[in-house]
């Protein structure tokens, strides 16, 4: 079988290796790495392409272990809370089972998911009405029992007044246009990386199926569903360049911020921007992230001060964001706020740790900072986020889907690196 070049770029006419070393020597040449570049980046084309190639075989079989286990593992533990439904299965009628409070005040009686979409909607609604978010925000969260203190548990303001200017025909625009953007900047990246033209298509498609949970009006309020878009749509117009050259940033800066301005948790996907920057000497593009951290903790700071104002010492405190759920808790943010909660456990919790690995398997920068952004994450909700925080994996679900596509090849890859048997093709038979 043959191999295209698109996604072997080496192969390309003019990089040829004419010395006829093995790619692997050619590491000390910067084959298929920009002049100055890290030597980290050198890798990108070596050894065929693999991100493994220069894997000594007893790590590679470690890791494949490692990821079988995790894959097993994913497909028997939970993806949601024992004895509740998933909430992003349509409005909910009356009370759930199982209490949701975010607070333990005794006597409080258990609400609904949509209690949380109702109180944005609330605040969204009295914007419209000329009021001004700080003068009611800490009063209209303590009349619906939800809690104001510390003052993170109230929410940046930037969301409501966006959905109060819009209105419901606006917001249903922004969404598709959101979408629309989504999809087409990945259809574009996956170009500019050198995917073959039949991968390309698929990946696009899985970004439609990770983009198009944004087009459900029923969470139009909720914060993670705008931030998430924005950083897919972020990471899709990004293009990282060598000592300044050959990047493009400015879309994906002026997206990522947007989405920091709406939800703290965009943070770590900003400061891997900035660190991606710094690493390959991009400095102009690394100080402007690292402007917009600080730009964001001053107005984080802000914010908080305007909150603590109306904060009563009869307030009680938020339960801990900080719970151990482990393996759970990563697949069941993703799951329950995506569009795989349509699956069966045993196939949607391999499916989020497939589209982390499968990252490895694209070709070009992009696909390390693929999983960075997922693994990140998804290490993040192994410690962080109770139960009912499960909307919180909106953050990284939409730019997480087009992973799985390039999982196969990861595997076959990883395979390769381990150096373990490879079963002899079937002979055809005419």
């Amino acid at each position: 079988m043959g191999v295209h070049v698109l996604e072997f770029p080496e192969l390309e006419p003019g990089n040829e290796n004419h010395n006829q070393e093995p790619l692997v020597l050619s590491l000390s040449k910067d084959a298929g790495a920009a002049p100055g570049s890290p030597p980290f980046d050198k890798l990108r084309t070596s050894g065929g392409g693999s991100r493994f190639a220069f894997w000594p075989p007893y790590l590679a079989r470690a890791v494949l272990a490692v990821l079988a286990l995790l894959l097993l593992a994913s497909a028997v533990v939970p993806v949601a809370k024992p004895g509740t439904r998933s909430p992003w299965q349509g409005p909910v009628e009356g009370a759930v089972e199982g209490p949701v409070s975010t607070t333990a005040k005794p006597g409080t009686p258990a609400k609904p998911y949509d209690e949380d979409i109702a109180l944005y909607e609330a605040a969204i609604d009295r914007i419209a009405h000329g009021e001004s978010y700080y003068d009611f925000i800490v009063s209209e969260q303590r009349a619906r029992h939800y809690p104001v203190n510390p003052g993170l548990a109230v929410r940046l303001p930037t969301l409501a007044y966006l959905d109060a200017w819009l209105g419901t025909p606006g917001q249903i625009a922004a969404a598709l246009a959101l979408m629309l953007g989504i999809v087409a900047a990945w259809w574009g990246r996956f170009a500019d990386e050198g995917v073959s033209p039949r991968l390309r298509r698929m990946a696009t498609a899985t970004v439609f199926v990770g983009a198009s949970l944004g087009l459900n009006r029923h969470y139009f309020a909720l914060h993670e569903l705008w931030a998430g878009g924005l950083i897919a749509l972020s990471f899709g117009l990004h293009r990282i360049g060598v000592n300044g050259q050959g990047g493009r940033w400015i879309g994906a800066f002026c997206a990522g911020a947007l989405a920091l301005a709406i939800r703290e948790h965009s943070l770590p996907f900003v400061l891997l921007m900035a660190a991606t920057a710094l690493w390959y000497r991009n400095w102009r593009e690394a100080a402007a992230w690292s402007a917009l951290v600080a730009v964001f903790a001053a107005v984080l700071t802000v914010h908080l001060a305007l909150v603590a104002r109306d904060v009563l010492p009869s307030d009680p405190h938020s339960s801990p964001w900080l719970v151990m759920r482990g393996l759970p808790g990563w697949l069941a943010n993703v799951v329950q706020s995506s569009n795989l909660r349509w699956l069966p456990h045993f196939l949607a919790g391999p499916a989020v740790v497939l589209m982390t690995f499968g990252w490895l398997g694209m070709k070009g920068r992009g696909g390390l900072f693929g999983f960075l952004l997922s693994a990140g994450y998804g290490a993040a909700f192994l410690f962080a986020g109770r139960w009912d925080n499960f909307y919180w994996g909106a953050m990284i679900a939409p730019a997480m889907f087009a992973g799985i596509v390039f999982a196969p090849r990861a595997l076959s890859e990883l395979w390769s690196a381990a150096r373990l048997p490879v079963p002899a093709p079937v002979a055809a038979v005419n």
